[in-house]
């Protein structure tokens, strides 16, 4: 457990950015590095009229650890050679560890991802999350996304959604959606999301692109049954 817990710190330091990710959106940061360009959005730009090519957008998409719609005077880091590289090539982590025989889950709330990896150690996907902000003033409190290692416990659909948020004068709470919810620590969750802005945004669950909530929640995780206890999360803690 040790060594999981140090892989995830040296890659919080490996990469050479800021490890706040919350001063200032990741795309930003992206821009002071040598193997990105960054150009400023202008009214009318979508994601399929820069990057029609669908592989290359996603690329796009992911580098920058966002899916919400492009505004007028946006940054958006653009990796250099994009035609050249794959998902993979643009991952924040390692292609391979030792992950000890068993599939494991890592969240880096400093690179805004998640990785998974399979019982040989292979990174088989990653993509962007948004975790919780240092303050939500919906609660009057911090609510960041608590670091450790956990096991997911249980799961939901498509209509999964939450009993706590959003906050209602009524005090009727709840009603958010989070399709493919996936439980690992009392209310947290990992889950799909149409906000993953870039940034740290949620009220403590970990945001995912709804269709990688979707393919970990049906097609990588295992539920406990007979000793098996669930598949392995890690988060980082900041």
């Amino acid at each position: 457990m040790k060594k999981i817990i140090l892989i995830v710190s040296f890659l919080s330091l490996s990469l050479g950015l800021y490890s706040n990710a919350s001063a200032k959106k990741y795309a930003e940061e992206l821009c002071e590095l040598e193997s990105y360009e960054c150009i400023k959005i202008e009214s009318g730009d979508t994601w399929e009229k820069l990057w029609p090519d669908e592989e290359q957008r996603d690329v796009v998409r992911r580098a920058n650890r966002m899916n919400i719609r492009l505004q007028n005077g946006m940054t958006i880091a653009v990796p250099k050679n994009l035609p050249s590289l794959s998902i993979y090539d643009v991952a924040p982590f390692p292609r391979y560890i030792d992950s000890h025989g068993e599939k494991v889950i890592f969240v880096s709330q400093t690179k805004l991802a998640w990785g998974a990896y399979d019982e040989e150690g292979e990174l088989v996907w990653w993509g962007p999350i948004s975790s919780g902000k240092d303050y939500c003033g919906g609660v009057g409190k911090s609510c960041k996304t608590p670091g450790g290692s956990y096991r997911i416990f249980r799961r939901q659909g498509v209509g999964c959604v939450s009993t706590a948020f959003p906050r209602r004068r009524s005090g009727r709470n709840g009603g958010s959606r989070m399709p493919y919810c996936m439980h690992y620590y009392r209310g947290y969750a990992l889950h799909g999301f149409a906000i993953v802005p870039g940034e740290r945004a949620s009220h403590g669950c970990v945001r995912l692109f709804p269709e990688d909530a979707k393919w970990l929640n049906q097609d990588f995780i295992a539920l406990p049954k007979g000793d098996y206890r669930g598949t392995k999360l890690i988060i980082e803690d900041i």
